[in-house]
């Protein structure tokens, strides 16, 4: 009986569960995916050269941030439900069942919703990472991975242990608060006003504490070298603590004051503002947590995006030339050739025990080059924007007073030896091993990643460079980039499922509520377009109050960046339009929603 009462309410309510589950799938299928990437020990050392040992730390750590999340938003999701059969259990209880059962129920219905959404988002995320998944791969990575797996049972047990783990402390607790709640607070407690009362002196309080504490967090996310790691847990503090206490204060002193305005007499605009005061306390908490959820969706996003697209300017500021090969076979030099070059030059070398030997002649009639000043990569930093490589020729004389210019471009096996430039004639009469070394840069590193692949893989025998040039810089940083977007991109995704689902459930929680309230003004002859602008307006204000904040918050987080970001502000649009495109999404399926449950299907002619 206790099964099929759990089966039955789920199904009487299942276009509400809807909204639930979808937060709940894209939660554990993305958690899905960073195990099966983290975990897998045979892709990850099969990819060590591209993707580097860290990417298992990378992913574990996206797994840690996530769990931390889908932990507060399975307790919100868990209030959701709870409040939606708040009536049921306390008719139950009404009925004489005992509390021991109802408690029983509370928890079975807990753990199949959670062990459901579970086993869903397991298969979504499988399908995640077989197709969008391995394309950004393929993309951010520019080659096949090697010993990649789709479904990996290791990463689906995981997945599903921490999921039905949390579900059960959710449904614990659950079973523990209603239980002890009275049956007639169970019956009536949705419909118990939380009305706000103007009294200036608490207000202004808490303006000034808000403003002040939201001040010294971005302060602090603004100078990290003051705290260093612990400004991370300051910031966070102070402005979760601050947006609670500007919501509660601003908020609730704009619904009453817009309420006296002569505007609110006109149209449904006073019905709209009692709606949004009718539960403003609470709707204060929810905002405050959902604003951080929206800064933390945006910037993980902003910050992705913004590591992938610093790699080419770190890697071009290193030096003049894409790739450096000694002595290059004729195999080597026919792959070379189908590369789009920029620049080409060779060079003889004479090697003995303690030196290595150039031709000043050869460098009067091919330049060497190198990196201009304003385009190092510290100056870039400092800068604050991204910029194209400049480079500047180097001329002999000054080639021979410091020729250490030369270091980084010469192989390992050189570099502990001095470096002499001479004349053509000094330089013939040298005994020594001869060699020559080619120098290119390519017009695009991106798009001749592939091909210098190829090249690399010919001179040295490894699908990764180890070759002298900006090449093996760029090939590290796309590995650790890339897995820094891949991540980002990801836990964006699943942080902006979550937060739309918590706003989300709180307006859809009263709305069996509010169903009455606009009954009654469709009986005093309201028209049904009217009731669809009001209930836009007001959820369009619970929806944007949140953003507004959260791009505040993280227009100043991303000062935390300065040190990893080149330009951490640069085309900021890009990241932003993506975002509030998809929240955009969510918040027109709210109204849709909620338009269904309380505009009345049938009107009352007049």
């Amino acid at each position: 009986m206790l099964r099929k009462l759990a089966f039955t309410g789920i199904k009487s309510r299942i276009k509400d569960y809807t909204v639930l589950f979808f937060g709940l799938v894209i939660s554990s299928a993305i958690f899905y995916m960073f195990e099966a990437l983290a975990t897998n020990q045979d892709f990850i050392k099969a990819n060590n050269g591209s993707m580097a040992m860290g990417a298992s730390f990378i992913f574990q750590f996206g797994s840690i941030l996530l769990t931390i999340i889908s932990l507060v938003y399975i307790f919100y999701a868990n209030s959701f439900l709870m409040s939606m059969r708040r009536h049921d259990y306390g008719l139950f209880m009404m009925l004489g069942a005992k509390q021991r059962k109802i408690g029983q129920l509370i928890l079975t219905e807990t753990l199949l919703i959670g062990t459901l959404a579970s086993l869903i988002g397991i298969v979504v995320g499988w399908l995640l990472t077989a197709t969008l998944g391995n394309y950004l791969m393929d993309q951010m990575f520019s080659s096949k991975l090697k010993g990649f797996e789709p479904f990996f049972l290791p990463a689906a047990v995981a997945t599903l242990a921490l999921y039905v783990i949390l579900f059960l402390i959710a449904g614990v607790i659950n079973r523990f608060g209603l239980t002890k709640t009275p049956v007639l607070q169970l019956l009536k407690g949705d419909s118990e006003p939380n009305r706000p009362t103007l009294k200036k002196g608490r207000q202004l309080i808490q303006v000034v504490l808000g403003v002040a504490l939201l001040a010294i967090g971005y302060y602090v996310m603004a100078n990290m070298k003051l705290l260093v790691l612990m400004s991370i847990p300051v910031a966070l503090v102070t402005i979760v603590l601050g947006t609670y206490f500007l919501f509660n204060a601003v908020f609730v002193w704009l619904v009453v004051m817009l309420k006296r305005l002569p505007w609110a007499s006109k149209g449904l605009h006073t019905f709209t503002l009692s709606q949004l005061s009718f539960r403003i306390r609470n709707y204060t908490r929810i905002l405050s947590i959902v604003s951080i959820l929206f800064a933390l969706a945006l910037g993980a996003i902003t910050v992705g995006i913004g590591f992938q697209r610093q790699i080419t300017s770190m890697a071009t500021a290193q030096s003049a030339y894409t790739l450096v090969l000694s002595d290059p076979s004729a195999t080597v030099k026919q792959e070379v050739k189908k590369l789009d070059r920029q620049l080409t030059a060779q060079y003889d070398q004479v090697v003995t025990k303690k030196a290595v030997y150039f031709n000043a002649d050869q460098f009067k009639n091919q330049p060497f080059e190198s990196v201009s000043q304003e385009s190092q990569i510290m100056n870039q930093a400092k800068a604050g924007r991204l910029q194209a490589a400049k480079y500047q020729k180097i001329s002999v004389d000054k080639m021979q007073k410091n020729p250490q210019q030369l270091l980084l471009n010469l192989p390992n096996w050189q570099r502990s030896k001095a470096i002499r430039i001479v004349s053509g004639n000094r330089f013939s009469r040298l005994s020594g091993s001869q060699h020559k070394v080619l120098m290119l840069r390519v017009a695009d590193l991106s798009k001749s990643q592939a091909q210098l692949k190829v090249v690399s893989e010919k001179a040295t025998g490894q699908a990764a460079s180890s070759l002298p040039g900006t090449f093996a810089m760029f090939t590290e940083a796309t590995a650790l980039f890339g897995g820094f977007e891949f991540m980002s991109f990801f836990l964006g995704i699943a942080f902006l499922a979550m937060l739309a689902s918590c706003l989300m459930f709180k307006i859809l929680s009263g709305a069996a509520s509010d169903k009455r309230r606009y009954e009654m003004l469709n009986k005093i002859g309201t028209r049904p377009q009217i009731l669809r602008r009001s209930i836009i307006q007001e959820v369009g204000v619970l929806f944007a109050l949140p953003g507004i904040l959260g791009v505040i918050d993280v227009l100043f987080g991303l000062q935390m960046f300065r040190g990893l970001l080149l330009s951490p502000y640069d085309q900021l649009w890009l990241p932003f339009t993506l975002f509030l495109f998809l929240y955009i999404i969510y918040y027109v399926i709210t109204v849709m929603m909620y338009q269904r449950i309380v505009v009345p299907k049938v009107k009352i002619d007049k």
